[in-house]
Protein backbone atom coordinates (compact mmCIF):
# COMPACT_ATOMS: atom_id res chain seq x y z
CA UNK A 1 0.00 0.00 0.00
CA UNK A 2 1.52 3.52 -0.94
CA UNK A 3 0.81 6.15 1.23
CA UNK A 4 -0.17 9.63 0.43
CA UNK A 5 1.37 12.70 1.88
CA UNK A 6 -1.05 16.13 0.84
CA UNK A 7 1.05 19.44 0.73
CA UNK A 8 -0.86 22.43 0.73
CA UNK A 9 1.03 25.46 0.15
CA UNK A 10 0.16 29.27 0.70
CA UNK A 11 1.71 32.02 -0.94
CA UNK A 12 0.75 35.43 0.48
CA UNK A 13 3.62 36.96 -1.57
CA UNK A 14 2.85 40.01 -3.69
CA UNK A 15 -0.38 41.28 -1.98
CA UNK A 16 -0.80 44.94 -2.44
CA UNK A 17 -3.39 46.67 -0.45
CA UNK A 18 -6.06 47.53 -3.43
CA UNK A 19 -6.47 44.16 -4.31
CA UNK A 20 -8.10 41.06 -1.98
CA UNK A 21 -7.21 37.52 -2.24
CA UNK A 22 -9.00 35.04 -0.10
CA UNK A 23 -8.57 31.30 0.30
CA UNK A 24 -10.25 28.52 1.90
CA UNK A 25 -8.76 25.12 2.07
CA UNK A 26 -12.12 22.21 1.16
CA UNK A 27 -11.18 18.62 2.38
CA UNK A 28 -12.83 15.65 1.74
CA UNK A 29 -12.50 12.38 3.62
CA UNK A 30 -13.96 8.81 1.75
CA UNK A 31 -13.33 5.90 3.03
CA UNK A 32 -12.78 3.31 0.86
CA UNK A 33 -12.58 -0.64 0.61
CA UNK A 34 -12.16 -3.05 4.04
CA UNK A 35 -8.38 -4.36 4.26
CA UNK A 36 -8.83 -5.69 7.37
CA UNK A 37 -7.36 -9.13 7.20
CA UNK A 38 -9.74 -12.09 8.31
CA UNK A 39 -7.44 -14.73 8.27
CA UNK A 40 -4.74 -13.13 10.42
CA UNK A 41 -5.39 -15.68 13.26
CA UNK A 42 -4.38 -18.47 10.96
CA UNK A 43 -1.58 -17.23 9.37
CA UNK A 44 -3.46 -16.67 5.77
CA UNK A 45 -4.73 -13.36 4.11
CA UNK A 46 -7.89 -12.89 3.36
CA UNK A 47 -10.10 -9.74 2.59
CA UNK A 48 -14.08 -10.12 2.65
CA UNK A 49 -14.36 -8.03 -0.62
CA UNK A 50 -16.36 -5.11 0.85
CA UNK A 51 -15.74 -1.68 -1.63
CA UNK A 52 -17.00 1.22 0.37
CA UNK A 53 -17.40 2.33 3.87
CA UNK A 54 -21.41 2.38 4.47
CA UNK A 55 -21.96 4.25 7.82
CA UNK A 56 -24.75 1.77 9.96
CA UNK A 57 -26.03 4.62 11.68
CA UNK A 58 -26.14 8.53 12.03
CA UNK A 59 -22.93 10.58 12.16
CA UNK A 60 -22.51 11.42 16.03
CA UNK A 61 -23.38 7.68 16.97
CA UNK A 62 -21.08 4.84 17.37
CA UNK A 63 -22.73 3.48 14.58
CA UNK A 64 -21.57 5.45 12.11
CA UNK A 65 -18.07 3.98 12.84
CA UNK A 66 -19.40 0.56 11.69
CA UNK A 67 -19.69 -0.82 8.90
CA UNK A 68 -23.02 -1.60 8.03
CA UNK A 69 -21.77 -3.70 4.85
CA UNK A 70 -19.15 -5.70 6.71
CA UNK A 71 -19.40 -4.69 10.27
CA UNK A 72 -15.64 -3.55 10.76
CA UNK A 73 -14.59 -0.74 12.01
CA UNK A 74 -14.09 2.60 10.02
CA UNK A 75 -10.10 2.26 10.63
CA UNK A 76 -10.18 -0.53 8.42
CA UNK A 77 -11.30 1.15 5.52
CA UNK A 78 -8.49 2.92 3.37
CA UNK A 79 -8.75 6.46 3.72
CA UNK A 80 -8.85 8.69 1.10
CA UNK A 81 -8.36 12.63 1.40
CA UNK A 82 -9.00 14.94 -1.88
CA UNK A 83 -7.89 18.34 -0.94
CA UNK A 84 -8.94 21.37 -3.10
CA UNK A 85 -7.81 24.93 -2.22
CA UNK A 86 -10.30 27.67 -3.34
CA UNK A 87 -8.64 31.14 -4.26
CA UNK A 88 -11.18 33.87 -4.66
CA UNK A 89 -9.16 36.90 -6.03
CA UNK A 90 -10.52 40.35 -6.59
CA UNK A 91 -7.70 43.02 -9.31
CA UNK A 92 -6.79 46.29 -8.28
CA UNK A 93 -9.11 48.92 -8.34
CA UNK A 94 -7.90 51.75 -10.02
CA UNK A 95 -8.03 55.25 -8.80
CA UNK A 96 -7.69 58.23 -11.26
Amino acid sequence: MKKRQVVVKKDCSGRSSSSSTSSSVVRTVRYAECQKNHAANIGGYAVDGCREFMASGEDGTNGALTCAACGCHRNFHRREVETEVVCEYSPPTSNP
